[in-house]
């Protein structure tokens, strides 16, 4: 073969994969987020995926998604976004950085995406988009100049093979 290989993958499939492969991760048996968050010069600075704090062990806090509030996932799941900010180890980076994740950002992450200086996003699923949370994510990104993209892709999976 001459030339170089023609179904190499993007930066965004790439950056999209390492969010979708962290979500992996998450015990949440019925949303796995992941993120991962890449600085402008292609470089990953941080990943996370929804699950409980550090020290919380997930199997006495309840995983739930209805009944009582302090019964549910709800006040004790750390969304990928916000994990993928706080597992960064220089938070200087963070500034103009694109955040790559499976879900659009609630309006708690939205806060956090935009005080760490994060400037662009791109999600793929906004399966939550007529919500309160994700209107009120919006209107502060649009109000903080944060861009935000639907991953454009024709891929349908990535395949990875551990053998």
């Amino acid at each position: 073969m001459t030339g170089k290989r023609k179904d190499y993958i993007t930066w965004d499939e790439y950056f999209m994969g390492v969010a979708v492969l962290s979500s992996m991760r998450s015990k949440d048996p019925n949303t796995q987020v992941g993120a991962c968050i890449v600085s402008d010069d292609n470089k990953i600075i941080g990943v996370g995926y929804n699950g409980f704090p550090r020290g919380c062990s997930d199997d006495t806090l309840p995983w739930a998604r209805e009944g009582e509030w302090g019964e549910t996932k709800y006040p004790y799941v750390c969304h990928a976004e916000l994990n993928a900010i706080l597992n960064c180890n220089n938070s200087s980076l963070l500034r103009g950085s694109t955040l790559y994740v499976a879900l659009f950002p609630c309006n708690e992450c939205a806060k956090a995406v935009i005080q760490s200086g994060i400037k662009r996003i791109v999600y793929l699923s906004d399966k939550y988009k007529d919500s309160d949370a994700t209107k009120a994510s919006k209107r502060m990104l649009d109000a903080a100049g944060v861009k935000y993209t639907h991953l454009e892709t024709e891929r349908k999976e990535l395949v990875l093979k551990l053998e």
